[in-house]
């Protein structure tokens, strides 16, 4: 763990929201988070106030356990354009050649028309 106080972005604030809004969305408690993580709860509070930031190794495990990506737990802004198309990627990733064709057809005049209103 690093002290966030050497730190001069906004870093530790928006890495702790991310985790703290992850973690409230599967409906963890921070202690459970910690027990899955073998840490102590005090830890993922101090990550969640972003008093402290974890290490590169227990940030790649925290995002392993909030099944996200650590780009998503470092954005900007969380439900970022990056995350939606990371999801989408995962989607098509699944599909044959001709039917991730089919499907970027759709949502490309899905978005089309959406864009209009």
């Amino acid at each position: 763990m690093v002290d966030s106080t050497l730190c001069t972005s906004d870093l530790p604030q928006r890495l702790g929201r991310n985790i703290a809004k992850r973690r409230k969305q599967i409906g963890w408690t921070q202690a459970h988070l910690a027990e899955r993580m073998k840490m102590e709860p005090e830890s993922i509070s101090r990550f969640e106030r972003g008093a402290t930031l974890p290490s590169l190794a227990t940030l790649e495990l925290l995002a392993g356990e909030l099944n996200v990506s650590v780009a998503d737990l470092l954005a900007e802004y969380s439900g970022s354009a990056y995350s939606e198309a990371q999801r989408v990627s995962g989607w098509l990733s699944k599909l044959q050649p001709d039917a991730r064709e089919t499907v970027l057809d759709g949502l490309q005049k899905i978005c089309a028309l959406l864009g209009r209103h």
